[in-house]
């Protein structure tokens, strides 16, 4: 690969899953370290299980209690991992780069009134006139102040407050497609001279139950005991087992990075999104599309990292297409590994693969079925495809 000087390179990883708090544990679970073992709880969400947040001390990236008082987990997850990804950049404490930095934040709704969602469920059972149910209970029961709460854009607002990012702002919304939007706008405004660094990003906690409530009403979640992501029972449409994740990454130019001496992990090649009909072959020609169009050749060394949604019809799409396009390409499911995030999928994906190339080591099988890898891989495609609509691939190439 030739180098140029807008190069989008990856500088900083900001990682927060099931598996841990930092770089270490992920690190470890990618070159086949002493890893700690993959989380599940089946308990907290029954019937559902999840990836359960780490224990976190949130003080160690948002030290005034009355800034983690005002957000929600989501949100403080977000903002941790922002600041992650801001120290391990080196520039956090950095006024000058931090003020001109600019910031693009996938993001979902905040945490909902269970008990207000509780109540109506509940009194819907017994009511037939359901949409004025609906509207009584709108008007009476939520707090107004409720909503100021839960706007998208808290989490890029609290990240500019608590670290002082206050270059332009983006928040997009649209569950896995937001994370491929914010991801791609940022590649492209870096590689047209638009921008010169730029913190991205999102977060998702697993163990929440309004979530669980609106996947379950389209039949989208796994029940029961934890299966491989390849394997989930195709009678019941397989199913999701939702991960907390927090994924920001520092993107720069490479001439930007390079004038202050930054570690480069890996250099962003090409990412590519789309969205449109899945039926009657669309999905699988505009998939193959975007892998092209996003430079992969599943080549020698290459890997794919897939962030497949564990739906047994989508999962098999999506693996036809891989596997038939690229044979002989080593294939790692690493929704496995966290579970599901959502708006973080794709963010997560590409900071799990730049750890994957900076650390020059084969990685090992993620889920049954995978073949094994005798070499490091040199590039790395990151696939994530959206329960009902999006689909994005980020190719990354290592440092030589």
């Amino acid at each position: 690969m030739t180098k140029s000087d807008n190069d989008v390179v990856v500088t900083g990883i900001g990682l927060v899953t099931s598996f841990g708090v930092g770089q270490a544990p992920h690190v470890a679970m990618l070159t086949g370290g002493a890893a700690p073992g993959m989380r599940i709880d089946d308990e907290i969400c029954a019937p559902y299980p999840v990836h359960p947040l780490p224990e976190i001390d949130w003080k160690d990236q948002i030290p005034k209690r009355g800034d983690q008082r005002q957000m929600e987990n989501w949100q403080r997850l977000g903002v941790y991992a922002a600041g992650l990804a801001l120290d391990d950049a080196g520039v956090k404490d950095n006024e000058e780069i931090c003020s001109t930095m600019d910031m693009i934040v996938a993001a979902g709704g905040g945490e909902r009134d269970i008990a207000v969602d509780t109540m109506i469920v509940n009194e819907a059972r017994e009511r037939t006139d359901r949409e004025i149910l609906l509207n009584e209970k709108l008007t009476t029961e939520l707090r107004p102040t409720l909503f100021l709460a839960q706007l998208a854009n808290l989490v890029a607002g609290n990240i500019s407050i608590v670290h002082k990012v206050t270059g332009s702002s983006r928040t997009f919304m649209g569950e896995e497609a937001a994370g491929i939007s914010a991801v791609a706008t940022a590649y492209a405004r870096i590689l047209a001279g638009q921008s010169t660094h730029t913190l991205v990003g999102a977060s998702f906690v697993a163990e929440r139950r309004d979530i669980l409530l609106m996947l379950e009403a389209v039949h989208a979640l796994s029940c029961g005991k934890w299966a491989p992501l390849w394997d989930r029972a195709a009678e019941d449409d397989g199913g999701m087992i939702m991960g907390s994740a927090g994924a920001f990454l520092v993107l720069e130019s490479r001439a930007y990075a390079q004038a202050r001496g930054a570690h480069i992990y890996a250099t962003l090649s090409g990412v590519e999104g789309d969205r449109g009909k899945r039926e009657d072959g669309k999905f699988e020609k505009r998939f193959a599309r975007l892998l092209a169009d996003a430079g992969f050749d599943g080549g020698q060394n290459e890997a794919i990292f897939s962030g497949a949604t564990g739906l047994s019809a989508l999962t098999k799409q999506e693996a036809d297409v891989l596997k038939s396009g690229f044979p002989d390409t080593p294939l790692r499911g690493y929704t496995g590994m966290t579970g599901h995030a959502m708006e973080a999928n794709f963010p997560l994906g590409i900071a799990l693969a730049a750890l994957s190339l900076d650390a020059k080591a084969p990685v090992p099988v993620f889920n049954d079925g995978e073949a094994s890898m005798s070499a490091p891989a040199e590039k790395i495609a990151v696939t994530t495809v959206g329960l009902q609509r999006g689909e994005g691939v980020a190719v990354l190439v290592g440092e030589k």
